[in-house]
């Protein structure tokens, strides 16, 4: 048994096909199932149930390939150790984001990152929280950005920020002629959504029992800008997350922006880890530069018509509507 063995059955437990796991393991597929093969002999039981059109790893097949992932996981982490006493701030770091935080935070962090850190290689990945703590776990992920709470105690979870919501409406929707309101305003109200499985759905929801809101039935998004869209449309409302409404991404003149009155709903951001990582030291000065984000990409930005209003009132005209 090798550690390169244990490779290729990891990989065809991610693929469930010889030939796309051979393509991922960089051989042919001859040589990925003859030694697929050689592995079964080796420890005496069949590990795959080969079918005409599909590959399935018998129970014990599964077993065995989450603790090939997890001494394959080990022996990386022995060549970082090594690695990283000769030069902490080098090599690559592998991590995880979710879709409704990732494409709005990384034009504001990853500038000052590599600035910080000129030698790292940041290797960004996009998935829905379980699959990141799922990647975790195994060590296909060094570390993840997640919004909190978060329980396990395979992870060391650090805060970052709290990124409030914004209620974005429609331009001719009753609520649009006001640019802040309280959270009972949602009441009786229904929000559109994002389908099953992403976190945002999870914390509006939230915000909706508090306020005594509800979804709205027979759609749900696929994506935060499938909502944004919607709500561009005069479809219906919804929520947004501050950072989503910050530049780089351009206002639309079709959605007006609603600040909530008070302590602002919102979600904390964290960045987790495995306690056991060999990069802990590391992660834990990542996780610092990220918590550097200014405050101003946390604050409302101000309406289009006020930034009209404002600009005209200093030239001593009237506003333009």
């Amino acid at each position: 048994m090798n550690l390169r063995d244990l490779k290729y059955l990891v990989a065809l437990s991610d693929h469930k096909h010889f030939g796309r796991a051979a393509a991922a393991s960089f051989v042919s597929q001859p040589t990925l199932s003859t030694q697929i093969k050689k592995l079964e002999e080796e420890l005496g039981v069949s590990l795959v149930e080969r079918a005409p059109r599909r590959v399935m790893l018998t129970p014990v097949g599964r077993d065995i390939a989450e603790r090939a992932r997890k001494v394959i996981a080990d022996v990386e982490q022995m060549s970082e150790i090594a690695r990283r006493s000769q030069d902490p701030e080098a090599g690559s770091v592998r991590l995880g984001l979710f879709p409704t935080l990732g494409p709005y935070l990384l034009p504001h962090v990853v500038p000052g990152l590599r600035k910080r850190f000129p030698r790292l290689e940041l290797l960004l990945v996009e998935e829905k929280t379980d699959q990141i703590l799922a990647r975790l776990r195994d060590g296909r992920l060094d570390a993840g950005l997640l919004a909190l709470p978060i329980h396990d105690d395979q992870l060391h979870v650090e805060p970052l920020f709290d990124e409030p919501f914004l209620l974005a409406v429609p331009q001719q929707h009753p609520m649009a002629g006001r640019d802040s309101l309280d959270l009972h305003d949602l009441d009786d109200q229904h929000l559109l959504l994002l389908e099953e499985g992403h976190c945002l759905r999870e914390q509006a929801l939230d915000v909706c029992r508090l306020a005594g809101a509800d979804e709205r039935d027979g759609f749900r998004a696929t994506s935060l800008e499938t909502l944004r869209q919607m709500v561009a449309s005069g479809v219906g409302i919804t929520l947004l997350p501050m950072l989503s409404v910050q530049p780089p991404v351009p206002p639309s003149p079709d959605i007006h922006l609603l600040r909530f009155n008070g302590e602002s709903p919102h979600r904390q951001i964290g960045m987790l880890w495995r306690r056991s990582s060999a990069m802990s030291e590391f992660l834990m000065q990542l996780a610092l530069e990220l918590r550097k984000l200014p405050a101003s990409l946390l604050q409302a930005p101000r309406p289009v018509g006020e930034k009209r209003r404002s600009a005209r009132g200093a030239q001593g005209r009237d506003p333009v509507v």
